[in-house]
Parts: structure tokens; C-alpha cells; sequence
């Protein structure tokens, strides 16, 4: 019995730190923004990172998260990480 436990209870704890650890939408942009200002500093400069994260809609599926802007998914994030999209 108490083997048969322990997979499950690893699975929820995995879940519950996924659930508690999503990125929120100001991580989300932040994330944006530096990877902007990252690929081209002209681009930093002028604050585009900044408009471009203004204009995204967050996502959140309870585990993870993503944004999007229009059709294009900008970044995706899950356990307090942020991955933005080339």
C-alpha cells in the first residue's frame, strides 16, 4: 500500500510546486523585454521591448503560461522559468 502511495504523492507534489511556481504576467514581459533589448540594443534603447510586451495577452493554464500577441506566442513559462519565443 505505501508503494503504491509514493508515485502518487511525488506527482502531486510536482504538480502543487508547478501550480504555486507559474510565472506571472509581469515576469512574462519583463522576460520580453530583455530578450528585445538582448537581440537588438537600437531596439532597447528606443523602449520597443517595452511596447511590444504592453501589447501581449497572458495565458494561464494553472501549471504553465504563455503569452501571445495577435497569433504569435511570444514566451511560454512553467516553474517560475520564462522561455520567449524567436
Amino acid at each position: 500500500m505505501k508503494k503504491a502511495l509514493t508515485p502518487l504523492l511525488v506527482v502531486a507534489v510536482i504538480v502543487l510546486a508547478a501550480i504555486v511556481l507559474n510565472p506571472s504576467p509581469e515576469r512574462h514581459r519583463e522576460k520580453i523585454r530583455e530578450a528585445i533589448a538582448q537581440r537588438s540594443p537600437i531596439a532597447g534603447a528606443l523602449g520597443l521591448g517595452s511596447i511590444a510586451a504592453m501589447v501581449t495577452n497572458y495565458h494561464s493554464l494553472g501549471v504553465a503560461s504563455y503569452t501571445k500577441a495577435g497569433d504569435k506566442t511570444l514566451s511560454v513559462g512553467a516553474f517560475g522559468l520564462v522561455f520567449v519565443n524567436n
